[in-house]
């Protein structure tokens, strides 16, 4: 049996302690600014079962910091626009992850959101159904 040196679990605990977060009920609150935007880090396949967020823009994680790098061959246009984009998963572990990479590659104003996706459902935020 190989001994890992860590856990997920204490992966993103330790991401959690170094990001910013925002409780699902707050992060509606700012949805409707213009310079804030939803990025779902979920696969396409779960956005198309399960649905997303209002206004959201894809950023798979498996391909989030190659699509931050300013220079990189496959960075977004839409990450260098002066937006706040707010980080969001099915559950708040991956996005946690996901958003600490963020801010390591330079997406500064990038929070988690706390609670994610599935609470979101729970509060009836503004979601697309999926297609």
């Amino acid at each position: 049996m190989i001994n890992l040196k860590n856990s997920v679990f204490k992966l993103v605990e330790n991401a959690k302690i170094n990001i910013n977060c925002v409780k699902t009920e707050n992060a509606f609150k700012i949805h409707s600014y213009k310079m804030n935007m939803f990025a779902d880090i979920r696969d396409i396949r779960e956005i198309l079962k399960d649905g997303r967020i209002l206004g959201y823009k894809n950023l798979p994680s498996v391909i989030l910091e190659f699509w931050i790098g300013i220079k990189g061959q496959y960075q977004k246009k839409f990450l260098n626009e002066s937006f706040n984009f707010t980080l969001y998963y099915a559950s708040d572990w991956r996005s946690a992850l996901a958003t600490l990479i963020a801010n390591s590659v330079g997406l500064l104003n990038t929070p988690n959101q706390k609670g994610d996706y599935n609470r979101s459902l729970e509060l009836n935020d503004p979601i697309e159904e999926a297609k």
